[in-house]
Order: structure tokens, then C-alpha cells, then sequence
């Protein structure tokens, strides 16, 4: 079966508690009171699974006593109680033995409609408990529980608002990472819970989309540590996920990867529906496969080419074999203030080798980073983007950079998207380089893509594993088939930037033509007066 889950939930074996801080938080949390429960005196329901992934948390301790688990990534799909639990963890660490003098615990959402959610259910849990309530101090108005005697404190704050860079929690519950918009709140957590010994982050999230976001990023090094590719006892992985090719009609897989169905939740018939109406609506089969299924999918709801596909040319490249060699340039200056891509296509036997370079304005970088929620600034700092002088791109450090290509390699032509990048082509054109200007009509895309999907689809490209360029790609979206059954990519539709995917296009589609001329085309600015005022073939 094409899933994975934690086996040690089902085994039977033993979780280590030598400290006893598993089964006192067990008992603590099974001591509650719910609103919602239709147990006798409405007693708190601790399912099974979310009672082993407690005990693994709390239970296994070092030589001192000290609980091992720093960080849990726990990945489940949509029902699955995470908000109850998470709530109920809080209160542990507020009113319970989990408790410090002074400690704070938050739970981190979204935005402030998620974090009410948060405080609602846990002051719902503690209005409803006997025991509990007369120890309580709430302030609803700013999500706020205290434990008067201890100092103790539980909030509820959003990642979208302002302010949190003073916080030092002891405990951190990140609700539904898939959502947050910035990463401001993360960093100040992080950097915060690093502050105070023993303290504890415990990430809950579903599956979301795309792979350059932060819940991606702690998906990636969570898989790792599942599978031991990384040695790290203080990161907890609870992965119940499925995995691309799976049959999601298979309702032995909804079982596998929904463990409280075996609890009676979320309603198996109310899954048998949307899994009826997801055969017929493709988009509702996104949505099922991604919520409910606990599958992480790529950003388009229309995509170019799947991923695992792209992937496939994710081999290093050996630069050194390149130089001299004949390669076609694409190049997409897109606007001043966001993305430029240059993408150079080699040929390798009947395949392709591609370089990328992207350049963006360094001031405002970390602005750009939490508008399109990827880290813009990791990859300037490992070489991927070329962050330029000044609040928008500078045209001159592209113009230098092109140059550069042109004294290393043997470049056959400079194919530019001529949006906005008239100047520039100009200037190269000047020095003699070949330049032209790629029409971007459906009569020249049409075959372009066709070329590049043909590649792509027979693993004949390959790109080293570039993330920025790998972020483009799966954010493209295609416009609907037109009366010839015809797409391009829907510039309008995609999600952020695919200028990356524009110039890899151009390039691959010109490296394929190779020698053959005889069109419009393939005559250069620099032999044509004409092409300067970009008429006679436009």
C-alpha cells in the first residue's frame, strides 16, 4: 500500500516512561472534561492513537529524567481531533504536571479566526471540568487562561498578527502549519523556546501543497528522520500520510491512514461522498486526496507536469563538462520589483542539461519571502538567486551576468519574453550578441510546450535539483484546452512565479530546433534593423 504511519502506534511494544511523565499526562489529560462528548459526565475521549503518540512524547527520558522529545511533526488528516488534542496538551502545560512557575504555553494558528478556535476549545474544556475551573483565570478578550497560583499561563496568538518577538514559551502547540502566511511567528518561536530548558514544540498540521514552504521544509527533514536518513532522538516524526499513486478509492487506505476511523471518526459515509463526487470533479479529487487522505500535493490545481515527473532530473550536474559548449539561453525579465530568470539548455545526446540563475532586488527581500511564503534569502545565501542593488532589479547586473554566459559558453542564441525587456535586448544586441525576441503567441507556445512536455515526460531533462527553478514549475497552471485541444500556461491563473518555467521553455525549445532556420525567427535583432522596434514578425 502506497502510505505510511507509525508502526510503533500499533506493535504493542512498550514506550519507555521510566519518569512517569507519560502516564501522568495521560491521566491529566483523561481527567477532563469535554462539552462536546457524549461520554457519561462528558468525560474526555483520549483515542487510542492520539494516547500512543502522547506517551512517545512525554514517556522516553535521558539518565537525568529529562523527556528526550524537543520537537513532534505530527502530520494527520482532516478529523482527526487535532484541535481537541492540542488543546488538551495546553492545558497540561498551564494547570497539570507539566506545568513551571511562570511557564508560558501558546497555541500558535493561522490567523486569529483559527486562534479563537484554539482558546474557544480549551476554555470550553476547562469551563466544563469540575476540578479545573475554580484554578482558571480566563481573559477571552485576548485569548488568554491563567493559573493564578503558579503564573502560569495558556494564549492563543496567530501568525498573522504583530508583536510576538517577545514571547519565551515553554510550550508551543503550531496549529495547521500548512496555513501560516510568514514565518515571522515561527522564527521568534523557535528562537524563544531555545531560551528555557525542557521546553517542548509539537507541530499539528494536514497535508498541504507545494515543496518551498515552511510546513514542506519540516515535512522534508521529518521524512528523513522517519526513514533515518538523519540521526536526531529529539525530533518525534508521526507521519500517517498517503503517497503519490496510490488508489485513493481504496477504502482499506482511508483506514491506514485515518486512525480514528477505527474510532468512529470523521464519518465514514460522509467520505464515501465526497469520494463519489471527487470521481466526477477533478478539483473536489484534489481536495479529498490532500484533506482527507492526508496526500501532499504540488501547488497547481491544473498542473504543467507532476512532480515525481520533474524529479527525475534531479542528478548533479558537472559544470565543468559545460564550458565551450553550445547552449540556448531563455531569458524572462519579468517585473523590476519581483523574479528575472535566465535558463541556459544544453544538449547531452538526445537530452538536455539546464542552468538557472534568477536574480531579484535585495532590498525588501524577506518581504518578497513572506508574500510568496518561500525562503528567498536561504536561496540567495546557498547561490540560486542573485539578489541585485536596489528596490527593484537591476538590468545591468542581468546584462553583465549574460555576457558572462556568453564568454563561458558557446551561446547560439539569447531568446527573450520581450515583455519588458526591451532595453536590455537592445544593449545586448549592440555588442553583437544573438539576440532575438521569442513571439509569445500560441502559434510559437503551442509546439514549444509540446517540446518541452515530451522531454520532461521521457526524463530527458536534467536540472541538478534547482529549488527555485523546481518552486516555478509547479506553480505553473494551464489555460483550459482551446477548440483545437490546445494549452499554454495561464500567467494570470498560476500560483506566484513561473518565470523560471518561461525561460527553460524558451531555451529548451530553441536547443531542440538546433541548427534548422528559414523562419522569421531565426533572424537576429542585430542583423535586422526591424527587430529594434520589434515589428516585421511580431
Amino acid at each position: 500500500m502506497k502510505a505510511r504511519r507509525p508502526g510503533w502506534i500499533y506493535d504493542g511494544s512498550t514506550i519507555p516512561d521510566d519518569a512517569g511523565h507519560g502516564q501522568r499526562t495521560v491521566e491529566f489529560i483523561q481527567a477532563l472534561r469535554h462539552p462536546k462528548s457524549p461520554l457519561p459526565d462528558k468525560a474526555f475521549q483520549l483515542p487510542f492513537f492520539w494516547e500512543r503518540i502522547i506517551r512517545r512524547i512525554y514517556g522516553p527520558c535521558d539518565k537525568h529524567g529529562n523527556r528526550k522529545v524537543k520537537t513532534a511533526f505530527i502530520l494527520l488528516p482532516r478529523g482527526a481531533r487535532k484541535t481537541t488534542i492540542a488543546a488538551a496538551m495546553a492545558l497540561n502545560h498551564t494547570f497539570g504536571n507539566a506545568r513551571i512557575h511562570g511557564g508560558q504555553a501558546l497555541a500558535a494558528a493561522s490567523s486569529e479566526d483559527q486562534a479563537t478556535i484554539a482558546y474557544d476549545e480549551a476554555a470550553g474544556i476547562v469551563e466544563e471540568t469540575p476540578w479545573l475551573k475554580p484554578h482558571a483565570k480566563p481573559l477571552s478578550s485576548i485569548f488568554h487562561l491563567t493559573h493564578p497560583r503558579s503564573r502560569s499561563t495558556f494564549r492563543a496568538i496567530s501568525s498573522d498578527g504583530g508583536g510576538q518577538l517577545g514571547k519565551t514559551p515553554n510550550f508551543v502547540i503550531a496549529d495547521e502549519l500548512i496555513a501560516w502566511p510568514k514565518r515571522d511567528l515561527w522564527a521568534a518561536l523557535r528562537t524563544g523556546l531555545v531560551k528555557v530548558p525542557g521546553s517542548l514544540l509539537i507541530v499539528i498540521t494536514q497535508a498541504g501543497s507545494g515543496s518551498e514552504n515552511l510546513a514542506a521544509q519540516m515535512l522534508d527533514y521529518a521524512r528523513k528522520v522517519d526513514a533515518g536518513d538523519i540521526e536526531d532522538e529529539g525530533f518525534l516524526p508521526v507521519l500517517f500520510e498517503t503517497l503519490p499513486g496510490a488508489n485513493w478509492k481504496d477504502e482499506k487506505l482511508w483506514h491506514f491512514v485515518n486512525p480514528g476511523l477505527a474510532e468512529g471518526f470523521p464519518d465514514l459515509a460522509g467520505l464515501r461522498q465526497l469520494a463519489k463526487e471527487a470521481e466526477a470533479l477533478p478539483a473536489q479529487r484534489r481536495e479529498f486526496q490532500q484533506y482527507n487522505l492526508n496526500q501532499w500535493q504540488e501547488y497547481s490545481h491544473a498542473p504543467f507536469i507532476e512532480m515525481e515527473v520533474y524529479d527525475r532530473g534531479r542528478a548533479p550536474i558537472d559544470l565543468a563538462t559545460l564550458e565551450g559548449r553550445p547552449c540556448w539561453i531563455g531569458v524572462d525579465m519579468a517585473m523590476r520589483h519581483d523574479l528575472c530568470a535566465i535558463v541556459a539548455a544544453f544538449r547531452d545526446g538526445n537530452g538536455y542539461v539546464v542552468l538557472a540563475w534568477f536574480f531579484t532586488p535585495e532590498e525588501n527581500i524577506l518581504a518578497k519571502s513572506e508574500r510568496d511564503k518561500v525562503d528567498y534569502l536561504g536561496w540567495a545565501e546557498a547561490g540560486f538567486i542573485i539578489p541585485t542593488p536596489g528596490p527593484v532589479i537591476n538590468h545591468k547586473v542581468v546584462a553583465e551576468h549574460l555576457r558572462t554566459l556568453a564568454k563561458t559558453y558557446n551561446v547560439q542564441e539569447m531568446d527573450f519574453d520581450a515583455n519588458r525587456a526591451r532595453d536590455i535586448m537592445h544593449e545586448l544586441a549592440d555588442d553583437r550578441l544573438p539576440v532575438f525576441k521569442f513571439d509569445q503567441s500560441w502559434r510559437m507556445l503551442v509546439p514549444a510546450i509540446d517540446t518541452l512536455t515530451e522531454v520532461l515526460l521521457e526524463g530527458r531533462m536534467q536540472h541538478g535539483g534547482n529549488p527555485v527553478l523546481r518552486w516555478n514549475f509547479e506553480n505553473i497552471v494551464m489555460t483550459p484546452p482551446n477548440r483545437n485541444g490546445n494549452r499554454v500556461f495561464d500567467k494570470g491563473r498560476s500560483r506566484d512565479r513561473i518565470d523560471g518555467a518561461d525561460a527553460c521553455l524558451m531555451a529548451i525549445s530553441r536547443a531542440a530546433m538546433g541548427d534548422l532556420a528559414g523562419t522569421f525567427y531565426d533572424r537576429p535583432m542585430a542583423a535586422d534593423p526591424k527587430w529594434h522596434s520589434f515589428g516585421g514578425g511580431s
